[in-house]
């Protein structure tokens, strides 16, 4: 690719990455995280569509409003105008808390790829290999940024930064010159925000749908830039711009544009093979080991001690309600309900995050066993520190373990016939239940993406 003025604003750069790149460009690791994380968050979509009520709300808006029929709702069915389907589905993308995140946290798939698909739809005849370089596009972008910015964990980086990345895939969706994607990306600074409090405060459902905001803004600032809406030329580095606003920590600009459009960063995305925060997993994962490998029974069980640091404490605060809680996004949001789920099922499943789950007597028994030890080794800076857990028995003894190997952590990715089985287990779970039939054609025609001349003919499939 050409070079560009090294001093312009990132967005500047941004825009050039996203409208000079070609699959040719793509490395083995970013062709397949953006095949993976397509397969991933259409499986995570459906199984949001029957498992969590709070999205049936969402999905009625989003029918009621009417409007042209350019884009599919997952799970669900039918079709809606993009930006309202870029809505509908970032909302299914993460009201599980199931969907690919980075090495450093939060998620880019359910920004990306709902803005992305939506924009296909639109669009129409979108082959395979540029559906491809889009979503590489979209990832590259998120975990530059991600892994570059101090987080004071005051705002949720999520739709911060996913809001830019979707629209820089959507923008390459559309083939627009790099001029016009950075007016898009300074647009998309007007969609770009999420209070830390709605991540980590109480009550409520609404916490899980926030990437559906942060697709549906993507799409519309692609649109309203590809009708010629301009903006400004520093919406990233300009004194009062999205570094200086939410992350007045710094950001390490070198390391942001080292090797752009080289070095597509999508193949560090990591995938959930258990439907909860992140950041409890290892937490989850010690539990499992002592239970297994102590033989340990729920009886034995009379103190799990939880070693927490700032982010983990967030999980476990306020305590007792934390240990019973009232809605399924708070569940998937508290450690002591999580590592005692874990202890009882010796693992997690997307059916221990239902209203059933929530009401099992046998979890909320050693949920209210669960003990939280401050710990600051364990605060989060930029890798998601790994869990430290002890449990103690009635008959005195002690077991602790450190949560490692966790399944889809760096030590233990899924690979494609990971997700493939995932996506087996959460096609079953949507509002629409597709056919055997269905779910093997989707496999199928996602896993042959790059040979698809209509790479959204899988939508199709599914309506």
């Amino acid at each position: 690719m050409r070079n560009i003025e090294h001093s312009a604003d990132v967005s500047w750069h941004f825009a050039h990455l996203a409208a000079q790149s070609e699959y040719e460009h793509l490395s083995a690791d970013a062709v397949a995280a953006a095949r993976n994380s397509l397969l991933d968050t259409v499986g995570v979509c459906l199984a949001g569509s029957g498992l969590e009520p709070a999205a049936r709300g969402a999905i009625e808006v989003v029918h009621e409003s009417g409007g042209r029929p350019e884009a599919s709702v997952l799970g669900f069915g039918g079709r809606v105008p993009a930006m309202m389907a870029a809505f509908a589905n970032g909302t299914l993308a993460h009201v599980l808390d199931y969907d690919d995140l980075t090495p450093w946290g939060q998620h880019a798939g359910s920004s990306v790829i709902p803005a992305v698909l939506a924009v296909a739809e639109r669009r129409g005849k979108v082959s395979g290999r540029e559906l491809i370089t889009a979503l590489a596009v979209g990832q590259d972008i998120f975990a530059r940024l991600r892994r570059n910015i101090v987080w004071r964990k005051d705002w949720n980086p999520g739709p911060v930064l996913g809001v830019f990345a979707a629209a820089a895939g959507a923008c390459r969706i559309l083939e627009m010159p790099e001029g016009r994607i950075q007016n898009a990306l300074g647009i998309a600074t007007q969609e770009s925000c999420g209070l830390a409090e709605v991540v980590g405060g109480l009550g409520g459902d609404f916490r899980g749908m926030y990437a559906g905001f942060s697709a549906k803004g993507a799409v519309l600032a692609t649109l309203l830039a590809d009708k010629g809406v301009t903006c400004v030329d520093s919406p990233f580095e300009g004194t009062h711009g999205v570094f200086n606003n939410y992350f007045p920590g710094g950001y390490d600009r070198e390391t942001i544009l080292a090797d752009v459009g080289h070095d597509y960063q999508g193949g560090t995305t990591l995938y959930k093979r258990w439907p909860a925060v992140g950041t409890s997993h290892s937490h989850a994962q010690a539990t499992i080991e002592i239970m297994k490998e102590e033989g340990l029974s729920v009886e034995d069980i009379r103190q799990i001690r939880v070693y927490v640091g700032d982010y983990h404490s967030l999980m476990c605060t306020p305590l007792e309600t934390r240990r019973a809680p009232q809605t399924l996004i708070d569940a998937r949001f508290s450690l002591p309900f999580i590592v005692a789920t874990a202890a009882v099922r010796q693992g997690l499943s997307i059916w221990d995050f239902t209203d059933t789950g929530l009401q099992d007597s046998r979890v909320l028994d050693v949920a209210r066993r669960v003990q939280p030890i401050e710990d600051r080794e364990l605060d989060w800076k930029l890798e998601l520190p790994h869990g430290r857990v002890e449990v103690i028995t009635y008959d005195g003894r002690s077991f602790t373990r450190i949560g490692t190997q966790v399944p889809g952590s760096i030590e233990a990715p899924m690979i494609w016939d990971d997700l493939v089985e995932k996506f087996r287990e959460c096609a079953p779970a949507a509002i629409r239940r597709p056919s055997p039939a269905q779910v093997d054609s989707v496999i199928g025609m996602i896993q042959e993406l790059e040979s698809m001349d209509d790479a959204t003919e899988f939508l199709r499939v599914l309506d």
